[in-house]
């Protein structure tokens, strides 16, 4: 789809695109069930041959079935998420499988990263700001996802730390 722009004149600080691992490309797709369906040809042949000829479905089902998920997981890995941060806004675009869009805007200075143990592989990289929270990368393996969080939390640190934030923060708080 379209890139949405942060503002025309703001520079991004930070740019990335998240994308599932592949481990298998198409070639090696076709391949595997080129030989899973030999395989099952020549052991359903010998089961025919031995007049058990409905094995012969079974296991042309079990080609079927095989091809389906490694189709359907193919589609989920079309899913895409685009973190862009510039100086006012972190833009998070969300793309799934079916070329839907979703869009989240965050105000980067009192965003909170929170990923709470970056060892553990069920652990999720969350975004949190005035109330609101949305998980990013779930798809990612554990180490990817905490390297995308240590490079945003690079990014958004310069930005959290900076005078006008303080100022900011110093007129919130003596407002109370």
């Amino acid at each position: 789809g379209p890139a949405i722009p942060i503002a025309p004149t703001r520079r991004l600080l930070f740019d990335a695109e998240l994308l599932p691992y592949r481990s298998l490309p198409k070639s090696a797709f076709r391949l595997l069930i080129g030989l899973f369906a030999a395989i099952c040809a020549a052991v359903g042949f010998a089961f025919y041959l031995v007049g058990a000829w409905p094995v012969v479905g079974f296991l042309g089902l079990d080609v079927v079935l095989l091809y389906a998920a490694f189709k359907l997981n193919y589609k989920q890995a079309q899913r895409k998420e685009r973190l862009q941060l510039s100086e006012d806004t972190l833009l998070v675009r969300r793309i799934d499988p079916y070329r839907r869009e979703r869009v989240w805007r965050f105000q980067p200075y009192w965003l909170r990263l929170i990923m709470p143990d970056p060892d553990r592989s069920d652990s999720q990289l969350v975004l949190a700001s005035h109330g609101r929270r949305l998980m990013i990368g779930s798809f990612l393996p554990p180490g990817e996802r905490f390297a995308v969080a240590a490079a945003l939390r690079s990014a958004l640190d310069p930005l959290q730390n900076s005078p006008a934030r303080q100022t900011l923060a110093y007129r919130k708080f003596a407002r109370k």
